[in-house]
């Protein structure tokens, strides 16, 4: 099965390929620009360059997966809205994910731990795994502070390791495997509503209504 991956709920801008045999996840290629600005800009030419370097067209493959956050709107919307036009455009499924659960796949650990991304304001998004990388609380956003775990993955995790009081460990960002991996379970039904994970308002409202002035 070939199955192209995309995410861009963090500053990583991240596309590729790879194969599921089973359990067996072999990444092709793999594109990643950290760009937090870039999410639209870079998305469409990473996934075009993956194929190339794949060896691969977009016509050969058969699923898509698509990180959902939790993360910003604008970098959301950018990722969703790709896969979504690609997965209509090649007649095939695009399968959502959590982004957390991207990282937690691809994070070698012996013991229950975190995954931890920025969230910006001074906050943190965060979730809980067991040794075998299954999630068992979150995902969820606050203030960084102890939560409960002593080791944590994650680009959060990395920029307020003092004041989670975690030992970090890699990766920091979503990465082609850990998606594929995170998101190979629910290939043989039919894909959830591709649902972004936000988690609070976006930073960008619309505007009230104009106030009136008075002499």
């Amino acid at each position: 099965m070939l199955v192209l991956a995309i995410d861009t709920s963090t500053p990583a801008v991240t596309a590729g390929l790879a194969t599921l045999a089973g359990a067996d996840v072999s990444v092709l290629a793999e594109r990643v620009t950290i760009n937090a600005r870039a999410h639209g800009e870079l998305i469409t030419p990473h996934i075009l360059d993956a194929a190339k370097a794949a060896g691969v067209t977009l016509r050969e493959v058969d699923a898509i997966v698509c990180g959902v956050g939790p993360g910003p709107f604008t970098g959301l919307r950018a990722g969703m809205a790709t896969a979504a036009a690609l997965a209509h455009g090649l007649g095939i499924n695009v399968y959502p994910v959590c982004s957390l659960d991207g990282i937690a796949a691809a994070t070698e650990a012996s013991e229950p731990f975190l995954v931890v991304t920025d969230a910006r304001r001074r906050e943190v998004y965060w979730a809980a795994y067991d040794a075998n990388g299954t999630r068992t609380d979150g995902p969820h956003v606050q203030a960084p502070e102890p939560l409960g775990l002593p080791i944590a993955a994650g680009d959060g995790a990395r920029l307020y390791a003092e004041k989670l009081g975690v030992r970090v460990l890699e990766p920091y960002y979503p990465t082609i495997a850990g998606l594929v991996t995170a998101a190979s379970d629910a290939f043989d039904a039919e894909p959830v509503p591709l649902t972004p994970l936000y988690l609070r308002r976006p930073d960008a409202v619309e505007p009230t209504a104009r106030k009136r002035v008075t002499a």
